[in-house]
């Protein structure tokens, strides 16, 4: 899936329905009782982000969704009973939280009592119309302080429907996103065939939450975990780090709003190339790290390259097929001006990689909170990030380009960079979200352009 935001994920004209838990759901998740088990590190990190901010008088949404197409004349009974049987399989999508003072408990909705509602919102002419009600209905809908915090769309034509589906981060990651159109396609397949889909049990982030969370809270202050970060913080002018180049901001300044840079960096030939050459150090992702110091030094100076590389953690099989947001982050230290050629930071890269990627295992925000450090929340994003992920092995991948599959992201405040190299089958896709200056679309635009050429640099001597 190509990663973008709804503007530009091919929104066409139709009439526009929703699904949303039905009222009475809702309504029933209001008397529950307190779930023992905890919200995650990242989770509540989070969220209390998103309440400072908005404390703070700024709505920063968050949401991260997906978008796809069903061929054909489509059943909306039958769309709708996929919706809910998917909804069904991942039980974060039945949990919110709820405030006690300033402590976040947990409340889970029984499956039984999950039901969706449908409603049909009208017929949308014009397809810039339709993008501009949809955000501001996933704004509104898929926000990190409200519950339920996640929102299902259609648009219907004759010929077909293109379904949107939204969720506050909190419950999902990227590749929870992208096993959504395949996993609804074949639950639609089946409804409308009579038949039921044949899925194992998936197991549940909300258990993943309570069993992360008792390990993490182990970590003690003296712990070597703990003493690394702060060094590394600390080698940072104690903040995390932003992405080494200019970005334009002003010191202390208001949150900025944010673009969207996305874009084909190469085709697959180039893209399998630059894996082969990669590989004997580690892959594609240490290619992408090692190139980007690389770039950050030729452009800014950067002499010591460092950032924290966003890993999942869905370490046993037993995680693979679960929504949720399986990440941890690991810190990485680049010291571009002292290695002579690209091999070498190849090598440099693999060995930070192999010697930190443990540490991406122990949530950060449990860390930050031991450290006692003051990091100032007020945006959405703790540090800036250059993720890499091959997404070929995802079921239905190879029909992602037909079905005009993408995933979305929210583009709206941020003082950070967020960039993503996807590995597809038609290449390698780049996309990013970075502070809206001129100084910054000029130094992310040096980014990409350098970005590719060096990659089509080591695969094409």
């Amino acid at each position: 899936m190509r990663i973008t935001d709804i503007q530009r994920c091919e929104v066409r004209p139709g009439r526009l329905v929703e699904w949303t838990l039905d009222p009475a759901s809702v309504e029933a998740a209001t008397g529950l009782p307190d779930d023992s088990r905890p919200p995650a590190y990242i989770q509540e990190s989070h969220i209390r982000t998103a309440r400072t901010v908005r404390e703070g008088g700024l709505f920063v949404p968050t949401w991260l969704g997906a978008a796809f197409d069903i061929p054909g004349r489509v059943d909306l009974d039958v769309l709708g009973e996929a919706l809910r049987g998917w909804m069904l399989r991942h039980e974060t999508l039945r949990s919110g939280f709820r405030w006690a003072g300033d402590e976040m408990r947990r409340f889970t909705l029984d499956a039984e009592d999950v039901s969706l509602h449908r409603e049909t919102v009208g017929d949308f002419a014009d397809a810039e119309a339709l993008v501009r009600h949809m955000q501001d209905r996933f704004d509104t809908t898929a926000d990190a302080l409200r519950w339920p915090n996640f929102l299902f769309a259609a648009v219907v034509r004759a010929d077909g429907a293109s379904v949107y589906m939204a969720f506050d981060h909190s419950n999902v990651d990227a590749y929870s996103i992208y096993r959504v159109p395949a996993e609804i396609h074949e639950l639609y397949t089946a409804g409308i065939e009579g038949a039921s889909a044949e899925h194992e049990p998936v197991s549940s982030y909300v258990d993943f939450c309570r069993t992360e969370r008792a390990s993490a809270d182990e970590l003690g202050a003296t712990d070597a975990i703990v003493s690394r970060w702060r060094e590394f913080i600390g080698r940072c002018d104690g903040r995390l780090p932003n992405f080494p180049l200019d970005l334009g901001l002003e010191p202390e300044g208001e949150l900025p709003r944010q673009k969207l840079m996305h874009e084909m960096l190469v085709g697959p030939e180039d893209a399998a190339a630059f894996e082969a050459y990669c590989r004997p150090f580690g892959g594609s992702l240490v290619g992408v790290l090692a190139a980007t110091s690389l770039i950050v030094h030729e452009i800014g100076g950067q002499q010591v390259y460092r950032t924290v590389v966003p890993f999942h953690t869905r370490r046993k099989s037993q995680w693979l097929d679960s929504v949720g947001w399986y990440v941890g982050g690991a810190p990485v230290e680049i010291d571009t001006a002292r290695t002579p050629d690209f091999r070498s930071l190849l090598r440099a890269v693999s060995a930070q990689l192999r010697d930190n990627r443990s540490l991406a295992r122990m949530p950060l925000a449990r860390v930050l909170r031991l450290l006692g450090a003051d990091f100032r929340p007020t945006s959405p994003d703790l540090y800036s990030i250059v993720s890499f992920t091959d997404a070929r092995a995802v079921p239905g991948s190879e029909h992602w380009a037909e079905l005009k599959a993408y995933g979305l992201v929210r583009v709206s405040y941020g003082d950070q960079v967020c960039a993503w190299i996807n590995r597809l089958h038609e290449g390698l896709q780049f996309a990013s979200r970075y502070p809206d200056t001129d100084v910054a679309y000029k130094n992310m635009r040096l980014y990409v352009e350098q970005l590719r050429e060096v990659i089509v640099s080591v695969t094409r001597p």
